[in-house]
């Protein structure tokens, strides 16, 4: 990826989450078919993890597969399977090297058998590290995670076990995939589009987004950093004024 640039990172946030967006475009204006670009995208995601890993971020969640990409032709699918598969047989010693926890959002029983065991296996394997939390979104969707929290809320009230009275915020986050863990303090997405795509909606309500024209495979380290700069910038004041946060 070449040299990191000399920015001035004030901040890092703890929990990172990204839209891995623009592979299949990427790879379209070079002519070539769309996994290409896939495959081109497993080494951004090798240097943004690398990079999160280095600076201090606690939390990184990816994108990487949606509810509704389900939908595109069976080809892809199959061949993003077969992707993801090789990057968690690939990348667990490094995992485990460098003390990256991997975690899974989304409906893991869709993924197809094989996919699913090798994910289970590098789940299991690198349970014990510490340093960070890599999430892997697959088969994930923001409105189905949310509706899957309110049912199993709603089935404790039902049972005796909760009653209205003691549902809040703090409860329903504890039903969703991303529990025990801190909601994302920067949201980025890549390729120049300006939507949340159903991703973490409930969970990123105060993070500060950045988007970016760069597709995915051209979004590496020096970009990253540039991000995470970027936030450090930024103030957040969840609703109170900056007066405030100066005193």
């Amino acid at each position: 990826m070449g040299a990191a640039p000399q920015v001035e990172i004030s901040q890092v946030p703890v929990h990172v989450a990204i839209v891995m967006d623009g592979n299949g475009r990427w790879a379209e204006e070079r002519k070539r078919p769309r996994l290409f670009g896939h495959k081109a995208g497993v080494a951004s995601v090798r240097a943004v993890v690398e990079a999160a890993r280095e600076i201090g971020v606690r939390h990184l969640t990816l994108y990487a597969f949606s509810t509704e990409n389900w939908k595109r032709p069976k080809i892809e699918v199959k061949g993003l399977m077969a992707l993801l598969k090789s990057y968690l047989q690939s990348e667990v010693e490094t995992m485990l090297k460098n003390d990256i926890r991997l975690c899974c959002l989304g409906q893991q029983e869709r993924l197809p058998t094989e996919v699913r065991e090798t994910l289970t296996a590098v789940i299991n394997a690198t349970a014990g590290c510490s340093a960070m939390t890599l999430n892997l979104a697959l088969s994930y969707g923001g409105r189905n995670e949310i509706m899957q929290a309110v049912r199993a809320l709603a089935e404790k009230c039902v049972a005796g076990e909760l009653s209205v009275s003691d549902l809040d915020e703090a409860l329903l986050s504890d039903h969703l995939y991303t529990r025990g863990q801190p909601d994302p303090d920067l949201f980025i997405r890549t390729s120049g589009e300006h939507r949340l795509s159903n991703f973490l909606l409930w969970q990123s309500s105060y993070a500060e987004l950045y988007f970016t024209d760069l597709k995915w495979p051209d979004f590496g380290r020096d970009q990253f950093l540039e991000a995470v700069a970027d936030y450090g910038r930024r103030q957040r004041r969840f609703g109170k004024t900056g007066a405030q946060l100066r005193k």
